[in-house]
């Protein structure tokens, strides 16, 4: 008896199984985006077409610049290069589809297609809040030990941070992942978003998220207040011996190397924090858009141009490259 009540038991939980994965299957989103405001979507995509051919030049550009200059060859510049990296992948997920949806009426993605981009985004959005700690971390040697700087900041030391990085947000992602996909999803759903969000695409589910939101929001408020937590702590000793200097053009020097870290830094985790750190409701999706617009579009093409205009080492390595390659 015991036997074949098992084997119902299993019967009944392989039929739940496969009844749920064939309503998501057959499950189809529609990226509402913008299209409340018809007579923007033109003036938006030739905006945003414009800031992403600046995105795509400016850290393609900043990673060349780094690599083909022997002086920038040094553990700030490379996690540099690592955040340009992070920035021009994680606006390629996101912009193309954007582009897309704002000339085309129909605005449809498949549920794998929507799944697959939220991992990816998750992935260069975590990778990029621990390299900005990462970049401050490397602020504070460099300024506070800087006799030892070359020695602490090993080659081997800044793979294994940047190593790091990439690991813990690929298994955010992984988890992130799994328990949404623990949820139903069933018809063509409407996400009131531009883009593959998770809130957007939970608050269309048709079971309860309580638990999948639960765990983004565990998760995102530990990968911020772990990060501001390395980043403050940083640029407190930082501050503590750049008072201790007696010139005042060596406390100059400093801020000026530490000011587009700092600009970035602001900005981001603004951003983030009021996205992912805040519980959203319906009166605030209009603000999620806007907000998504800025982490996701406007500050991958900033980041270069902050750390370009206010770097004199990277204006020097362009000047030098310019002129050698007209001389050639």
């Amino acid at each position: 008896m015991d036997t074949k009540c098992g084997g119902i038991r299993r019967w009944r939980c392989g039929m739940g199984i496969s009844i749920q994965e064939n309503k998501t299957s057959g499950v189809t989103f529609i990226l509402v985006g913008f299209s409340d405001y018809p007579y923007l979507q033109v003036p938006l995509f030739l905006l945003f077409l414009t800031i992403y051919t600046v995105t795509v030049l400016g850290n393609l550009g900043m990673i060349v610049i780094i690599r083909l200059s022997p002086k920038l060859h040094t553990p700030m510049y490379f996690f540099l290069s690592h955040l340009s990296f992070v920035d021009f992948c994680y606006s390629t997920v996101v912009t193309p589809k954007l582009l897309e949806n704002l000339i085309v009426e129909d605005r449809r993605i498949s549920f794998t297609g929507c799944v697959m981009q939220f991992f990816f985004a998750c992935i260069f959005v975590v990778t990029e809040t621990f390299m900005l700690a990462v970049m401050a971390y490397d602020r504070f040697v460099a300024v506070c030990n800087p006799l030892l700087y070359t020695v602490a900041m090993s080659q081997k030391l800044c793979w294994s941070l940047v190593a790091a990085s990439y690991t813990w947000s690929i298994m955010c992602s992984f988890i992130f992942i799994y328990f949404m996909l623990t949820l139903v999803f069933c018809g063509t759903k409407f996400i009131n978003n531009f883009v593959c969000e998770h809130d957007a695409i939970v608050a269309v589910s048709c079971s309860d998220p309580y638990i999948s939101q639960k765990v983004i929001f565990i998760f995102a408020t530990f990968n911020e207040l772990s990060s501001l937590m390395i980043i403050l702590t940083s640029y407190v000793f930082i501050v503590i011996t750049v008072m201790k200097m007696p010139t005042t053009g060596g406390r100059y020097k400093v801020f000026s190397t530490c000011a587009s870290h700092l600009t970035t830094i602001t900005i981001y985790h603004s951003i983030i924090i009021c996205l992912y750190c805040v519980p959203t409701t319906k009166s605030s999706w209009l603000l999620v858009k806007v907000a998504s617009v800025f982490y996701t579009v406007i500050i991958p093409m900033l980041n270069p141009l902050i750390y370009s205009l206010r770097n004199k080492d990277v204006k020097d390595a362009v000047k030098k490259l310019m002129c050698s390659s007209l001389s050639s």
